[in-house]
């Protein structure tokens, strides 16, 4: 807010009015527990009279601090990532600290710059939502303030925290719960080779061998046709009656494949997603899917990352995943 002058009103003016000292000022908007009472109340009355506004820049020039933590996604599009940020963003405002985002448009490169960029605005810290970025990166970067990583990295350096799902444990509710209800050929659709999916497949595979079972695992790295070769062999006399796919967009995929051929969901083929995204439960039917408890994610992410800031030590976090059994998926009888 401006003076009656059209002026910026600054620390001065509200030093002047109130009678005190800029000193006194600074202290008073900061909290400082070494002004009285009385005297902060009056100084923060004057200053919310005049419309003062603190200057970011300025005083963190005095703190050596921004009160900004960077959020660094691979891509804006994700649902996934989007209910992160908004644990992220709840647990900022608890500590008083503010959340500038930046994204990589999928594209490490991008990714790489935009981290770099991050730290040359200052921020306190950075969480960092995206496996694409090396452990080289990473150390680089977390040289020049704290970080934590959400997700699955492999060779995440010391000295940088982690908040991940328990990968395996999610795919083993999957292939459970579909042995469970009589499946016996499912097929497993992987949608990357990054580590989280590498996780979930190997806890698939080693799930199906535990229950007597033979494991078909089908590769469709951005969208190649392997789903259709997928859906195509479900088709089949002996081909899968279900599948479980590593992450939402897949098993959406599949739904939209099987439909297109003329299979009914679930009847002729139950789908079981992961990540339990807003796109699960838009779908008809509702997919089931494991659930990541993402907002908790971004929460203990930013709470890690405040510790660290703090000069805290970094821990590896690990949440436990939930199915969400929802229409999807059906009891198969004889199969």
């Amino acid at each position: 807010m401006s003076s009656s002058n059209g002026r910026k009103v600054t620390i001065l003016d509200v030093a002047r009015a109130a009678g005190v000292s800029k000193s006194a000022v600074s202290l008073a908007l900061r909290g400082d527990p070494g002004l009285g009472k009385r005297t902060r109340a009056a100084i923060v009355a004057e200053a919310q009279r005049l419309g003062y506004r603190q200057n970011r820049w300025a005083r963190s020039l005095v703190q050596g601090r921004t009160g900004l933590v960077g959020v660094l996604l691979t891509d804006l599009s994700s649902d996934y990532q989007t209910e992160i940020v908004h644990g992220i963003e709840d647990a900022a405002e608890q500590v008083g600290l503010e959340v500038l985002l930046s994204h990589g448009r999928r594209d490490p490169a991008v990714l790489q710059r935009r981290l770099t960029q991050l730290g040359d605005l200052g921020v306190d810290g950075v969480v960092v939502l995206s496996a694409m970025l090396g452990p080289a990166v990473l150390a680089r970067a977390a040289t020049r303030q704290p970080m934590v990583v959400v997700g699955r990295v492999e060779g995440l350096p010391p000295g940088i925290g982690s908040v991940a799902n328990h990968d395996e444990a999610g795919a083993q509710l999957a292939v459970q719960h579909l042995v469970g209800l009589g499946h016996r050929r499912i097929a497993h659709l992987t949608m990357s080779q990054r580590a989280a999916a590498r996780a979930r497949r190997r806890a698939y595979e080693e799930s199906m061998v535990g229950a007597g079972l033979g494991a078909f695992v089908q590769v469709a790295p951005e969208w190649d046709g392997g789903v259709d070769q997928l859906v195509a062999a479900a088709g089949e006399q002996d081909g899968p009656t279900a599948v479980f796919a590593s992450n939402d967009r897949g098993a959406a995929a599949v739904v939209a494949a099987a439909l297109d051929r003329g299979l009914r969901v679930p009847e002729d083929l139950s789908v079981i997603g992961y990540d339990n995204t807003a796109l699960a439960q838009a779908l008809r039917p509702a997919l089931t899917s494991v659930d990541q408890p993402r907002p908790q994610m971004g929460r203990l992410a930013m709470d890690q990352l405040a510790e660290l800031m703090a000069g805290g030590e970094a821990r590896h976090q690990v949440v436990e995943p939930e199915l969400v059994v929802r229409g999807a998926v059906a009891r198969r009888w004889g199969s």
